[in-house]
């Protein structure tokens, strides 16, 4: 089965799931405060519906086009745009007769359930497979930071010692911390040996995206050869898969960067001493045009090491994980509404790349909790036509004490509605232009 395939099967699998836990989020506390529920459909039934059976007062069914999900409650203003029961005297057991504190609950159900869910399946996850840690001595090399942070004293071969006085679990998590966390400072310890605690500038995370450098740091790998290409100047002079590179020109090499900006450096041709078997060999390699010779580095040196979890404590970290997914989400929001920021909005293309392209049981639930909680937080935003939109004119209501006029909450819906419809065509857009010009 092909990656798109399989991708493309962990996204349906995922939505569906996650369509019909936030429905029932909004379905079972309706049906508690006997409101009665129309519908029930995963995917959207427009003009027809692929299965549908009526049970009790309500139609449960599945549409034929997955854009989401709905449930239609009785004396509701929502997408069906049903104006002829709203024309009808309100009856005790329809949404518009309930009190507000009631109907309040009912609309942030849904989004409850999908934030309560990204929070477990964190947890399950942590349980049933641990977590890899990667701690700064199993980084042997060090660190090499991009020029936006060696602008604030970074060095090349740094290890990260903690971020705000706390040791990370993964030091390259520091990336992430800069980036949306706004720590305050950093403990590294040089290459030097020298050790420094550097502070962060409040707008590091802006001046990360501005320079598109989303990553400050990237692990130093030894110079091992993974492989050679064919028929080019490493493979002519003899350099095979597992040499380790000593020197070139005499100049010691100690990790990866070095050895290709050296060679770039280089008067040709280039003579390199290799590590095979215990014993050094000394050849003479001649890039081409580009200053390329043919090789692919081993990512050798780095080791995460795995810890497995209890319950107890798998409950804790995956509560903490989940907090700061969520509050990592919101941080980046933000970048939304730049002009950077909003032609790197993605649609069904970038989720669906969210998910492992062989199937991983652990790539699939990580994924979709992910989702899970982007979904919380996107349906919370006040907009009309979303969960939050009615949530914002509940609690206008239940303050105020006054209901919105019928024909405000239908003009708000169909503002929304188009409001939706736009951004969906816009992040699809997005998902199309970057798979025809790579971008």
């Amino acid at each position: 089965m092909s990656p798109f395939a399989i991708k493309a099967i962990q996204l349906l699998m995922s939505l569906s799931l996650l369509i019909v836990l936030h429905e029932l989020g909004h379905f079972i506390p309706a049906r508690l405060f006997k409101t009665r529920v129309e519908k029930f459909f995963l995917f959207f039934d427009v003009n027809f519906a692929l299965f549908k059976k009526k049970i009790g007062d309500t139609v449960y069914g599945i549409g034929w086009l997955p854009l989401g999900g709905y449930v239609k409650i009785a004396g509701m203003i929502d997408e069906s745009m049903d104006k002829e029961q709203m024309k009808q005297p309100p009856q005790p057991w329809e949404f518009r007769s309930k009190p507000a504190w009631q109907r309040l609950i009912i609309m942030l159900g849904g989004v409850t359930v999908n934030l309560v869910l990204g929070f477990l399946i964190y947890m399950m996850i942590l349980f049933v497979w641990g977590k890899d840690t990667l701690t700064h001595t199993e980084v042997p090399l060090g660190l090499e930071p991009t020029p936006v942070a060696q602008s604030i004293g970074f060095e090349e071969g740094d290890k990260i010692l903690s971020v705000d006085g706390s040791k990370l679990d993964n030091v390259l998590d520091v990336n992430r911390y800069l980036f949306l966390r706004n720590p305050e400072t950093v403990a590294v310890e040089h290459a030097n040996g020298k050790k420094e605690i550097i502070s962060i500038p409040n707008d590091f995370g802006k001046q990360m995206f501005e320079s598109g450098e989303i990553q400050a740091f990237f692990p130093l790998i030894a110079p091992i050869i993974d492989s050679v290409t064919p028929n080019m100047a490493a493979e002519q002079a003899g350099i095979k898969a597992n040499d380790r590179i000593i020197s070139l020109n005499n100049q010691p090499i100690d990790h990866w960067k070095q050895l290709t900006e050296k060679i770039k450096e280089a008067e040709q041709p280039i003579a390199l001493v290799v590590a095979r078997n215990y014993q050094l060999d000394t050849l003479e390699v001649t890039p081409n045009a580009e200053g390329k010779i043919g090789v692919y580095k081993l990512y050798s040196g780095i080791e995460t090491t795995h810890v497995d979890l209890g319950i107890s404590k798998s409950i804790v970290e995956g509560f903490s994980y989940g907090y700061w997914t969520l509050y990592d989400y919101i941080s980046q929001f933000k970048y939304i509404f730049t002009k950077k920021g909003a032609s790197q909005v993605g649609g069904f293309g970038a989720i669906g790349n969210l998910f492992p392209s062989t199937w991983d049981w652990r790539g699939f639930w990580s994924s979709t909790a992910l989702i899970s909680i982007m979904l919380a937080f996107m349906n919370v935003l006040p907009i009309p036509a979303l969960d939050g939109g009615h949530v914002m004119f509940l609690v206008y209501e239940i303050v105020t004490g006054r209901k919105p006029h019928d024909k405000v909450l239908e003009y708000a819906q169909v503002i929304g509605f188009f409001l939706i419809l736009g951004l969906v065509l816009f992040a699809n857009g997005n998902d199309v232009y970057r798979y025809l010009f790579g971008s």
